[in-house]
């Protein structure tokens, strides 16, 4: 494949700031393909150590390049945010995620709880390009007309708003939301009442997108993000019956398993071990339950949990296979990017558990709670039935890093990315180096033969996207995407971190830490056992000079003291209620 053909201007082309639209003189440019997982832990799939069947995704790291040091942000929305614009979150309108945002946040810039004008998205760009632009699933970027997925460049969409939703029948999953907005293409819509399932139906929907267009010639953007597996985790029951005795040993004996896979695999290093804070209860609500104290029912239970949720995966897996099987069919998978990857670590929190939230779950589900199901968890991921996992399972889907979505640790930030491009990346190729959320839009960008935007683009001022290319790492010929020179500033919801080279700096407040500045060799020590602070104290003063500077050029707001990310989600669901 050329990346150096030369363009040819569209005659009457609308001159833009950054390039005028362009298109090859035969468009043989490739197609892209983005595949989002959400709340997917590292371990969660087989490439990257787990006993989850996942034949579709492993062979998409078989032929193609697998990064075992990929890091985004610590939540939805936030991740979105980056990977869509290329931009900073805390300037792009997600400074924190909305359910979650603290009062004194509303109402400044970067915390709009929307994808801002600001920005330019990826679709809008390729699709001033000469790119047919498709989206299906979660989009989690603004739910009020002119923020949603359409009015950012999807010719073609079929949205959720909100951060998750049942996934059988249309109703919200939380007591936060009201309702749950979808949208086809500009148009609030409602979904199937009959067959649905959402990842079958986002799955579907992004096929008859693509194949509505094939004949014309010109290449897509195909952006679908799966509520898998988000909970509440729901499955077809052939999906979740496959895995019945495989969760049987608990939390702890899958987190071993999955970290022997991971350095029989060479995923990590043979020294790697496993945090062993997450057994004490310094951090509620935490902590992984003592499996051996649980009696023989709820065993019972949480292995039905983590059934559930392997199921769900499992499921997505095959979705994501009659994707690529009907580009295949269709001779166009192998002139298509694919990029697969999660949005954050996975999550622990167990929402019904809150005193405040059990009476929506008891009039809105038949079955959440342990004493709903009379021993019999067989119904478990059907309709009318809640499921989460709590922080036992999470703990081991983080495997090796430690705690979870939301938190700055590995659990939250480090997740699977795999990108498959024939003719291009080596099949079976790894990058071990670290690389962040905000390279996939300029590597998107120059595989197509597009321009960065900036600083003005259709006669707005916006945020120019400041990641680095990973194209000559998927090439070959360059072995890391980022330099030590190359730092990245991260924060949400008050756990912050710097990455640089093989190092982080990382500070959690309570309650989910101390509030201590910590670093750590995640190369060599990814579960982040050994603070190395006191060890380096002047590459902890660079770097914490660093983060100050980063957070002043993003104009960060800080979280205020006392700030409890769960307790805020009650208080800004009775705000959401107050207005309406």
């Amino acid at each position: 494949m050329d990346f150096g053909k030369t363009f040819q201007t569209l005659t009457g082309a609308c001159v833009l700031s950054i390039v005028s639209t362009q298109v090859w003189a035969e468009d043989d440019r490739p197609n892209i393909l983005v595949l989002i997982a959400d709340d997917m832990g590292f371990s969660d799939v087989g490439a990257f150590g787990s006993e989850i069947e996942t034949p579709t995704i492993d062979r998409l790291a078989a032929e193609g390049m697998l990064f075992t040091n990929y890091h985004v942000g610590a939540s939805c929305s936030p991740t979105r945010t980056m990977l869509i614009s290329g931009v900073d979150n805390h300037l792009a309108g997600l400074g924190n995620m909305l359910e979650i945002q603290a009062d004194n946040q509303f109402g400044e810039p970067g915390y709009e709880g929307h994808l801002n004008d600001k920005v330019v998205a990826l679709p809008r760009l390729l699709k001033d390009a000469g790119y047919h632009t498709y989206m299906t699933g979660k989009w989690h970027l603004g739910h009020e007309p002119g923020t949603i997925a359409y009015d950012r460049g999807f010719e073609k969409s079929f949205m959720l708003a909100e951060s998750g939703a049942d996934n059988w029948v249309e109703q919200p999953y939380a007591p936060f939301y009201d309702r749950v907005h979808y949208y086809e293409d500009d148009t609030l819509t409602s979904l199937p009442t009959e067959g649905y399932y959402s990842s079958d139906f986002w799955t579907q929907t992004m096929i008859d997108y693509i194949d509505s267009n094939l004949g014309d010639g010109k290449p897509f953007l195909a952006w679908v993000g799966y509520q898998a597996v988000h909970y509440p985790h729901q499955a077809p029951k052939e999906f979740i019956d496959k895995y019945d005795g495989v969760y049987d040993a608990g939390f702890e004996a899958l987190r071993a398993s999955r970290l022997a896979t991971q350095k029989e695999m060479g995923l990590v290093s043979p020294g790697i071990e496993l945090d062993s804070d997450l057994l004490k209860t310094s951090f509620q609500p935490w902590q992984m339950p003592d499996w051996d104290a649980l009696s023989d029912e709820e065993k019972a239970f949480h292995a039905r949990q983590m059934q559930t949720y392997a199921g769900m995966l499992d499921n997505m897996d095959g979705n994501i296979d009659r994707i690529l099987s009907f580009l295949e069919e269709k001779g166009e998978l192998d002139n298509t990017l694919v990029i697969f990857q999660s949005d954050n670590g996975p999550d622990p929190n167990q929402l019904p558990q809150s005193e405040a939230y059990r009476d929506w779950y008891n009039a809105n589900y038949d079955k959440v709670y342990i004493e709903d199901f009379n021993g019999d968890f067989s119904s478990m991921g059907q309709k009318g039935v809640y499921a989460d996992y709590g922080p036992g399972w999470a703990a081991a889907a983080a495997t090796p890093g430690s705690y979870f979505k939301t938190f700055s640790t590995e659990g939250g930030l480090r997740v699977p990315l795999i990108v498959r491009f024939p003719g291009v990346v080596e099949p079976g190729s790894k990058v071990e180096k670290f690389a962040y959320v905000r390279d996939v839009l300029p590597t998107i960008l120059e595989v197509a033969g597009v321009e960065r935007p900036g600083p003005v683009y259709d006669g707005r001022e916006i945020y120019v996207p400041d990641g680095i290319s990973m194209l000559p790492v998927l090439k070959g010929d360059v072995q890391t995407v980022r330099g030590e020179d190359q730092p990245v500033g991260y924060e949400l919801a008050g756990s912050s971190a710097v990455f640089k080279g093989r190092y982080k700096l990382m500070q959690n407040l309570a309650p989910k830490g101390d509030g201590a500045w910590e670093l750590f060799d995640i190369e060599a020590d990814p579960s982040e056992l050994t603070n190395l602070a006191a060890d380096m104290p002047e590459l902890v003063v660079e770097m914490r000079t660093f983060y100050e500077k980063w957070s002043k050029d993003v104009n960060l707001v800080p979280v205020p003291e006392g700030y409890n990310p769960l307790e805020q989600t009650v208080i800004n669901a009775q705000r959401n209620a107050a207005k309406h």
